[in-house]
């Protein structure tokens, strides 16, 4: 956070570390989550969705020019700020330093948008914010995440 500026990644302002706790202190985003707002309108018309879409493929393609893999992509982390632009938050998945070519076999994310090759531990790289961002992209167009179920049986 602290080497990639980019108009739609949240910034941070300051961090320091108290005897119990690491503090970020970041910009203030007025226009909350995307999972919040999405909770009160169920839906997005396609032209909002677009629109906030094109914004975090933006922020993500400033990560992977910077060589980190994003992985956490979902409504959570994605806030808004005063004027209704998208701020991407939450790095502490992100892998940084990561070549074209590597790998990643960590197992982490929300259940809801993890891609096969990370459920099946078979290493992932940069597709895996793709396959994130598709379905983030079919959540808030239908309402529910993609391959959602009331039970996890």
């Amino acid at each position: 956070m602290v080497n990639i500026r980019h108009p739609l990644l949240l910034k941070l302002e300051y961090a320091f570390e108290t005897k119990s706790y690491l503090v970020f202190i970041t910009e203030f985003c007025s226009g909350g989550e995307l999972f919040f707002n999405l909770k009160k309108i169920t839906k997005m018309s396609e032209e909002h969705a677009k629109y906030y879409f094109m914004e975090i493929c933006l922020g993500i393609e400033s990560l992977h020019n910077n060589n980190v893999i994003y992985r956490d992509i979902k409504p959570e982390n994605i806030l808004l700020d005063n004027d209704g632009h998208v701020k991407i938050a939450d790095f502490g998945l992100s892998k940084p330093n990561m070549e074209y070519n590597d790998m990643a076999y960590s197992f982490c994310g929300s259940p809801e948008y993890m891609p096969p090759e990370m459920l099946l531990k078979v290493g992932h790289s940069y597709p895996i914010d793709y396959y994130c961002l598709g379905a983030l992209l079919y959540e808030v167009v239908t309402g529910l995440p993609p391959f959602y179920a009331k039970s996890s049986e």
